[in-house]
């Protein structure tokens, strides 16, 4: 089984995209990781991180699931992503787990696949302000789970979001 991350090319959460990543390797889960382009890709933090596929490259059905990395950067060059809101909306479609965390939730809110839906954001006022634009309802709390997708509020909740989407995956 494998999943694929999403990270910005910079400025992505490290802790998000480290702790779930180890958490799944723990599990024999494979991990492949995508970015607006292959290559080098920096956090935050100052973590580095490679970036195999771009989104055009990526094939929903190589993986269980899509797990997409927040951190300042996501609203900088995921939010306004068609390639990757459409990639969200066919691993949903598919039945696939969908899972977003930090500012990265606003991917799904625009690929239309909030609505109705209980899920959680970073507090920001614009995230917060997507997320009801697109008529999910927010929860305030760390981790949100409704049917396949899996929202979490920032990088303090990385370890909860990686340990419900294994919970998600049946694993």
């Amino acid at each position: 089984m494998n999943l694929l991350f999403v990270i910005a090319p910079e400025r992505f959460r490290d802790e998000e995209l480290d702790i779930p990543k180890r958490i799944f390797e723990e599990a024999g889960i494979g991990v492949d990781i995508a970015s607006t382009a292959p290559g080098k890709c920096r956090g935050m933090l100052g973590v580095s991180a490679e970036a195999s596929l771009a989104f055009d490259d990526v094939d929903p059905g190589d993986y269980a699931g899509i797990v997409i990395v927040g951190g300042t950067g996501s609203q900088d060059h995921l939010w306004g992503s068609g390639r990757l809101q459409a990639l969200a909306r066919a691993f949903f479609e598919q039945g696939r787990v969908v899972a977003a965390i930090c500012l990265a939730p606003v991917v799904l809110a625009r690929a239309g696949i909030l609505a109705g839906r209980q899920a959680t954001v970073y507090p920001s006022p614009e995230a917060v302000q997507e997320m009801e634009r697109a008529g999910a309802n927010l929860v305030n709390i760390p981790v949100v789970a409704d049917m396949q997708v899996v929202t979490a509020n920032g990088p303090g909740a990385s370890s909860r979001f990686a340990d419900m989407i294994l919970t998600k995956l049946e694993c």
